[in-house]
Order: C-alpha cells, then structure tokens, then sequence
C-alpha cells in the first residue's frame, strides 16, 4: 500500500516474564501446608504485578478455591475476563459504587456501619442479595470493624439479613506481626479472632467460615489456618519470612532486558552521570536501557549485579532514568547487541528480589511490585 510504513516488533527491550507454573508450583506448596483448609489466592495490585486475570486462572487450576482483591474494579476486572470462583474483595471507601461487584456476586467485605449500609443500598438498586462478611479489627488497626462498634455492625446485620438484602458469609482478619511467627501479638490476635466470633454466634449469626491466616501465618502457623489461609506474596514465589527459609517456593518473576549497546571503555574514564564510577583499567561495558522509571531504583547505583553473558556483571556508575551500565571486564564471553540480560528472576546465581529488598532495606513484595512505565509483561508455563 502505497505511503504505509512497515514496522518490525522486535523482542521488548526491557519486560518482566512470568512462569505461570511456578504459580502452579507454589499453590501445591500452599495446599499442602494448609492441610484441610481452603487456599484464597491473593491477586490484588494486578497480582503483584504479575497480572491479576492469568495469575488467578493459573492459581484455581492448581487448587486454590477462592480469589481475594482490594477494590471492587479488580473484583470486576476478573468477572469480566471469565473468572467465575469465589472472589472477596475487602478495601473500599463507604461512599464507591458498591452495585457492580453484587452484580457479579462479588463478596463484599464491610470495615464499618456505614459500609454495610452502602453495600446493602447497591443491593437494593440492584434488585440482588449482596453477599457480606465482617472484616474485624483484631489488632492490626487499619481496616476492620472495631469492637466497640461490633454490636451496632451486628445488630444491623441480622436486620439486613431478614430483609434479604444480605447474606452473610465470612467473618475474617489480618495479622500484624505473623512475620514473627512466636511473636505473642499473634496469638494475641488469634483470641481475639475467636472473641469476635463467638460475639457474631451469640448475635445469632453463623459464619459459613472464617479465616485468618496470610502467607507468613500459612506457611509457620498451621494452628492459625481455621478455613481458609489467604496467602499473597508466597503465592509468587517470595518467601515472607527469609530468614527462616525459602519453604521451596520458585520466584514466578523474572525482570529482564536486552542489551543496547556494547562499547569498550579505557582506563581513566567515568561512566554515567557524575563520573561516580572510574574505570581503573580498559574494560568493555554493556547498556541495559532499564532504569528508575522503569522500576530500578536510583539508590541501588553501583550495588547490584547483572545476569548477562552467563555470569554476574556489576553495574557501574549511577542508575539512569532509563538506562544502567554493567562491567563485562574483557568481555570473554562475547556478550553483544540484542542479548538477554536478567535483573532479577529464579536461578542459584541470578540475581533475585530478595537481594534488592535486603540492599534497599525493604521488602521483596516492594520490589516485584516495581516494574512500570515502559515495562511489558509475557508469560510462559501453564499450557502454553
């Protein structure tokens, strides 16, 4: 056609893969540990930024019964791409448009009064039950019902219940230190779980379950499974609690981009902005073009490695909004243009997640949770 332009699309440059059967992987590990109870797969932030939809579908294949979100357009967004089990969707303001996700048989979480009353006027509107369960505060105090206002949540409850605008179905909670698996804040929470329950029983409201634990609880506290564990960040391979052990989960991301450039550099010469970095003999360099805006952070310049070219590589100078620069010394094996380099993923010398969390003083959830902007997302494993 004449005046068209041919574009070729070449692999991305810069992408995050995730093994859909490391998900897989670590649902069995998952079931296992949680012995009788149900897994409910936490696929909230768009699965950690794995992709809520394909993480989802991959988790229920390999037994996990249930899906748990925060607001009600992720709940929405994965009835809309076929996803037909449970899903619990917990973290909304009393004022969203609540009549979507009882549209699609969503179960709602309600923190406080007025929540459930806005959940049962979205009910109303919508001509339908709304399924409900009590998030309770045991501890934790961000989201929850309070106890003080436990009675009032109940007592409306059961009205609401008796008008058909809701059915009841959970009552569940959050631990704050399960990290610390000893740590008597846990079992401090778990007695006020049972208080909680026992005051819905004697308001005349059974739950049809009751959960507590989070991936750190599911995987070190089997007294705290009750029905159902609601594992996240496991669920993706990191461990919550490294220092205790990796509990043989496979990391399902790997954070990857192809190298841009190959150049020699000679002895005396900086590298990057600030010349922070002096090369103190001739040396060949490779351009990553990864950088903050793509989810590197700028405090790491300096202090990780690359995987490329079959071995670790240390970067050298600052981190770039879009680029990072890594040593390949004599450059033996050949490293060239177009060739993959891994950031961080799964392997016994690749680079990991974890070992940025621990140089950032953060948390490995922060780091899978990084990639962005120009970054895109494939998939391989789980059939395909």
């Amino acid at each position: 056609m004449a005046g068209s332009v041919i574009v070729n699309n070449p692999e991305p440059q810069v992408e995050t893969l995730v093994n859909l059967d490391a998900i897989a992987h670590n649902v069995r590990i998952l079931t296992e540990h949680a012995g009788d109870a149900a897994v409910m797969a936490v696929v909230k932030a768009d699965g950690y930024n794995h992709g809520a939809a394909e993480v989802a579908r991959a988790a229920l294949a390999a037994g996990a019964r249930e899906l748990g979100v925060t607001t009600v357009s992720e709940a929405v967004a994965l009835r809309t791409a076929g996803i037909t089990a449970p899903i619990l969707c917990w973290l909304n303001t009393s004022d969203a448009d609540f009549a979507p996700a009882v549209a699609a048989d969503v179960e709602l979480a309600v923190s406080s009064l007025a929540h459930l009353e806005a959940v049962a006027a979205a009910a109303r509107r919508t001509g339908r039950t709304a399924t409900v369960s009590l998030k309770v505060d045991t501890g934790l105090n961000r989201n929850g019902v309070p106890q003080d206002e436990y009675p009032q949540v109940l007592q409306r409850l059961n009205q609401l219940i008796a008008e058909e605008a809701v059915r009841f179905r959970a009552i569940f909670s959050h631990l704050a230190l399960a990290d610390e698996p000893q740590h008597p804040a846990n079992d401090m929470q778990r007695d006020r779980f049972l208080e909680f329950i026992a005051t819905a029983k004697e308001h005349g409201l059974q739950p049809e379950l009751v959960h507590l634990a989070n991936s750190a609880a599911a995987l070190t506290r089997p007294d705290l499974a009750f029905d159902m564990v609601r594992p996240g960040i496991a669920l993706y391979g990191l461990s919550p609690v490294p220092e205790i052990s990796d509990f043989g989960l496979r990391p399902a991301m790997t954070f990857r981009s192809r190298v841009v450039l190959v150049k020699d550099v000679a002895a005396g010469e900086g590298v990057s902005y600030g010349h922070t970095w002096i090369a103190d003999r001739d040396t060949t360099v490779a351009l990553i073009p990864a950088g903050y805006a793509d989810g590197v952070p700028r405090n790491l310049s300096g202090r990780i490695s690359v995987w490329v070219g079959g071995a670790r590589r240390p970067n050298r100078g600052r981190i770039c909004m879009d680029q990072l620069v890594v040593d390949l010394g004599d450059n033996a094996a050949g490293v060239r243009e177009g060739d993959l380099a891994v950031l961080f993923g799964e392997g016994p010398e690749v680079p990991t997640a974890q070992e940025w969390a621990e140089l950032l003083g953060t948390i490995n959830y922060e780091i899978v949770c990084g990639p962005r902007g120009r970054v895109t997302r494939d998939y391989i494993g789980g059939g395909r």
